[in-house]
C-alpha cells in the first residue's frame, strides 16, 4: 500500500510541477494570445485519469488476464510429486522474502519460461511452463522460482504499471497540446477541432508512445537484474547462473503472449535499435552481472 501511495504521490507531483512549469514558461498566455484557449490544467487532469486509470485497471485484472492468456492452471491440491515440490518451494521462498504465499500455476507451452504477476505482493501469481519442468533440473527450476518470487517481493508488477501510467499521462497530454497548436496556429481553425487536430494528435501519440516505450522497457530490463540478484539470494548464485545458462541453451523462443512478455523470465533476442524495446537484457549480460556479484 505504501508503494502505491508513493508512486501515486510521485505521479501527482510530476503533474503539478509540469503544470507550474508550463505556467512559468507562459505557454497558456501564448496559447490564449493565439486564440487557442487551451485549458492545460483540465487537460492534465484528463490525461492523468486516462493514463493512470488504464494502468491500474490492467494491474487489477493482471492475474485473471495471465491465467486466461496462458491457460495457466492454479495448483489447488498437488496431484503429484512435481506439483507438491513447486508449491513447497514457492512457499519456502515467499516466507524468506517476507511476502504472502502466491498462487502457484502451470501452463502448457514448449518454451522454458515462467512469470509472476498480481496487484499486491501478498496476493500474487507465480506460474511456470510445462517446457521448463521438462527441460530444467530441480535446482535450476528452484532458481527460476526464486527469480519470480523476487519480482513479487520487489513490487515490480506494481512499479512497472505505475511507470507505464506516468508515461501514458504525458503521451496523452503532449499529443493533444501538439494537435491543438497545429489545428489553431497552423491551420487557423478558430472554433472546435478540425481534422488537423485529430490527425496530428494520433500521429503525435504514436511517435511519443514509441519514445515512451523506450523508457518503460529500460526499467523492465533493470528490474530483471534486480530479480536475478534476488533469485541468487534465495536459491544460490550458482543455481541462478545455471538456470540462465539453461535458458540461453534453450532452442525454443518464448511463447508468452505479448501482454505477458515483460513478466516472463526469458525475453526475446534483439539487435541494434530493437534492443531499446526489449523487456529483458541479453542473457549473457545477466549472467555476467551475477558472476560479478551485482
Amino acid at each position: 500500500m505504501k508503494r502505491i501511495l508513493l508512486f501515486l504521490g510521485t505521479n501527482l507531483a510530476i503533474i503539478i510541477v509540469l503544470g507550474i512549469v508550463l505556467q512559468l514558461l507562459g505557454l497558456e498566455r501564448i496559447l490564449d494570445e493565439s486564440g487557442t484557449n487551451l485549458n492545460l490544467t483540465a487537460l492534465l487532469a484528463f490525461a492523468a485519469v486516462f493514463g493512470m486509470g488504464g494502468s491500474f485497471i490492467s494491474l487489477a485484472i493482471s492475474k485473471w488476464t495471465a491465467k486466461r492468456f496462458t491457460g495457466a492452471k492454479v495448483i489447488e491440491q498437488p496431484r503429484d510429486a512435481t506439483e507438491r515440490w513447486l508449491v513447497e518451494t514457492v512457499q519456502r521462498q515467499a516466507r524468506a522474502a517476507g511476502i504472502g504465499m502466491p498462487e502457484v500455476a502451470i501452463y502448457h507451452a514448449p518454451d522454458v519460461n515462467a512469470f509472476a504477476t498480481g496487484m499486491r505482493r501478498n496476493n500474487a501469481l507465480v506460474a511456470v511452463s510445462s517446457g521448463l519442468l521438462h527441460s530444467m533440473s530441480q535446482e535450476e527450476a528452484e532458481a527460476v522460482l526464486a527469480h519470480e518470487v523476487s519480482h513479487v517481493a520487489n513490487g515490480d508488477m506494481i512499479t512497472l504499471a505505475l511507470i507505464q501510467g506516468v508515461v501514458n499521462t504525458f503521451v496523452i497530454f503532449l499529443s493533444r497540446v501538439i494537435g491543438h497548436l497545429v489545428d489553431r496556429v497552423v491551420f487557423k481553425n478558430e472554433r472546435g477541432h478540425g481534422p488537423a487536430f485529430w490527425i496530428t494528435t494520433i500521429v503525435a501519440q504514436l511517435v511519443l508512445g514509441i519514445l515512451a516505450s523506450i523508457i518503460v522497457m529500460w526499467f523492465s530490463r533493470q528490474r530483471e537484474f534486480r530479480a536475478d540478484a534476488g533469485g541468487a539470494k534465495l536459491a544460490g548464485r550458482e543455481k541462478m547462473i545455471a538456470a540462465l545458462e539453461r535458458l540461453k541453451a534453450s532452442v525454443q523462443q518464448p511463447h508468452l503472449p505479448d501482454q505477458m512478455a515483460a513478466f516472463g523470465i526469458s525475453g526475446g533476442i534483439g539487435q541494434g535499435l530493437r534492443k531499446l524495446f526489449m523487456t529483458h537484457p541479453p542473457l549473457d549480460e545477466r549472467i555476467a552481472a551475477l558472476r560479478a556479484g551485482r
